[in-house]
């Protein structure tokens, strides 16, 4: 059974850090496509991040240059390295595998932009 357990989340002033973890369960993992989705309050989810099996990686124009995804296939982790967060960046944030037509999500990670 696939299991996806995100971790890393918290509260941080603007301009801060975080990085998130999503530790991935079953095999395959160097196979799956790795994706990172946030949902804000009163918001539809939206893609954040992604990364292939072969590690491209691509961003959502909000994100691009202050957040990098990542991948350790050696632990079935995936990451997510946030720099200069902002209030708009508040949400919880959630993982997804995905292999060929199958998609496993996480329960999520709240981050909170605050002073």
């Amino acid at each position: 059974q696939v299991q996806l357990v995100e971790s890393g989340g918290g509260l941080v002033q603007p301009g801060g850090s975080l990085r998130l973890s999503c530790a991935a369960s079953g095999s395959f993992f160097s196979a799956s496509d790795m994706g990172w989705y946030r949902q804000a309050p009163g918001k539809e989810r939206e893609w954040v991040a992604s990364i292939t099996s072969g590690g491209t990686a691509n961003y959502a124009d909000s994100v691009k240059g202050r957040f990098t995804i990542s991948r350790d296939n050696a632990k079935n982790t995936a990451y997510l390295q946030m720099n200069s967060l902002k209030p708009e960046d508040t949400a919880v944030y959630s993982c997804r595998r995905s292999l060929i037509n199958n998609h496993y999500w996480g329960q999520g990670t709240q981050v909170t932009v605050s002073s």
